[in-house]
């Protein structure tokens, strides 16, 4: 089985998934007049804009369900992946996949907040809401939100429990047949008493632990690169040197630092996928612009900062990345170098919090998906068995194979992908209307509000009139 979703996987992403984003992240880089960059300052000034309902949800919070899911174990142990199979050259295509990607995250985030929907708890939306309003195509909404719950509900959430548990091997009394489980099962307990919570309990979880673990995980990645200031040059050197050996990337291109590389940042920063909208519509702003701008900052953090600290962290230690050391093992080893018994400790409980609010950041997303197949809110009854069902996921997933994991994982992003990028590449001159008509007010002095006339958008929406 592994053989043949791998077989599918390669497929993707060798000429599909490759061609579509970057594509579809240049054509918007250039059509917002390279808004990830010329609108840095906006983008800091969009994640303080407070809510208009004091218990609506903030562009800070929203960007912190969405960091939760973005900012997990694919920063860590993806990247180790990538160095170990795809060499240091991989971390240049990380970079570029972020810089271009910046762009259709400012996109799809724009476009969930213009057509999202009124609900008992406040906004909710996402790309299968914009592409059943504005494309009038309900069955590929649907398809597209079975794909989400597939990707989140099941393989990256069943790929982050693995994760969890394999650090925990670098331990004594880690046994291989049973400590899996046993660890499985300590996540999905605590996975699922914070479901029963209620969305509400979600965001205030992920809105104190994201910025917490973010900023401890960076200043130990600082530190060590310090701690071996020296080797930097020559590891710079060696990123740029990999990233453009065409010999090496066109004889095997499948196991190639251009691969790994857009695998594993796509996995990591998610622009593109179709997952961060849905945190997206849910915050209360007074322009839609803003949301997009503050999920051009969510691609930035993920993958230019913490995923480069992960990368040099490890780089830098002088530790040979090798296929053996492949994942956890590797950051562990590098940590271990420069921190001695500190190190494996620390990556472990870094670990533990990117896992959390990673499967906290998934359900949140599923969710949403679930309520617009179901074209409700679901009942306490359903929503009880569907936690219950998502838990057991997290549970089996932490005992199987991590091969097959992150290619079903992979899969199903593709299929996200697939569906999302044409999308937006339809609709996205409504997000660029909506830029337009925010920088114009901006310009004038004013705090910018939206109504849906002043882009002409055709369609009936809930909001913005």
């Amino acid at each position: 089985m592994n053989e043949i979703i791998a077989s599918i996987s390669d497929v993707l992403y060798s000429y599909i998934l490759i061609i579509l984003l970057i594509a579809c992240g240049l054509y918007f880089t250039v059509r917002t007049r390279f808004a990830p960059f010329r609108l840095f300052k906006e983008q800091l000034r969009a994640v303080m804009d407070k809510p208009a309902d004091k218990d609506g949800v903030s562009s800070f919070q929203a960007l912190m369900v969405s960091t939760a899911s973005r900012v997990g174990t694919g920063n860590i142990v993806g990247v180790s992946t990538a160095l170990c199979l795809g060499g240091f050259g991989s971390v240049f295509w990380m970079w570029v996949i972020a810089i271009i990607g910046g762009a259709s995250a400012f996109i799809e985030s724009t476009l969930a907040q213009i057509y999202k929907k009124r609900g008992p708890e406040g906004s909710y939306g996402g790309p299968a809401y914009y592409i059943e309003t504005a494309l009038k195509c309900r069955p590929l909404a649907v398809v597209f939100s079975v794909f989400l719950i597939l990707t989140y509900g099941f393989g990256f959430n069943m790929l982050a429990s693995y994760n969890l548990q394999s650090t925990f091997s670098a331990y004594g009394f880690y046994n291989e047949e049973s400590s899996p489980w046993i660890i499985g099962f300590i996540i999905a307990a605590l996975v699922c008493y914070c479901l029963m919570g209620g969305g509400s309990r979600v965001i205030k979880t992920t809105t104190f632990l994201v910025p917490v673990m973010g900023i401890a995980y960076v200043a130990v990645s600082l530190l060590i690169i310090v701690m071996n200031i020296t080797s930097l040059p020559s590891v710079l050197t060696a990123i740029f040197t990999e990233a453009f050996d065409l010999d090496a990337i066109f004889g095997g291109f499948g196991g190639s630092c251009v691969m790994y590389g857009i695998k594993r940042g796509l996995f990591s920063n998610e622009a593109g996928v179709g997952s961060a909208p849905n945190a997206s519509a849910s915050a209360d702003t007074t322009h839609p612009a803003k949301q997009g701008l503050v999920q051009i900052l969510s691609v930035f953090i993920d993958t230019i900062v913490i995923c480069s600290a992960t990368a040099f962290m490890c780089m830098c230690s002088g530790v040979e990345p090798t296929k053996e050391l492949s994942g956890a093992p590797y950051v562990q080893a590098a940590l271990s170098k420069s921190l001695g018994s500190f190190g494996p400790v620390f990556i472990t409980v870094a670990m533990i919090l990117f896992a959390f609010t990673t499967l906290l950041g998934n359900l949140f997303y599923v969710d949403k998906c679930l309520i617009f197949i179901l074209g409700k809110v679901p009942g306490k009854k359903f929503m009880r068995v569907y936690h219950i069902i998502a838990s057991l996921v997290i549970f089996a997933g932490a005992g199987l194979s991590a091969d097959l994991l992150w290619n079903i994982a992979d899969i199903t992003m593709g299929g996200m992908t697939i569906i999302n990028i044409p999308v937006i590449l339809l609709l996205g001159k409504y997000s660029l209307k909506a830029l337009r008509d925010y920088e114009d007010q901006r310009k004038e002095g004013k705090e910018p509000v939206f109504l849906a006339k002043n882009i002409g958008l055709p369609d009936d929406v809930d909001y913005w009139k």
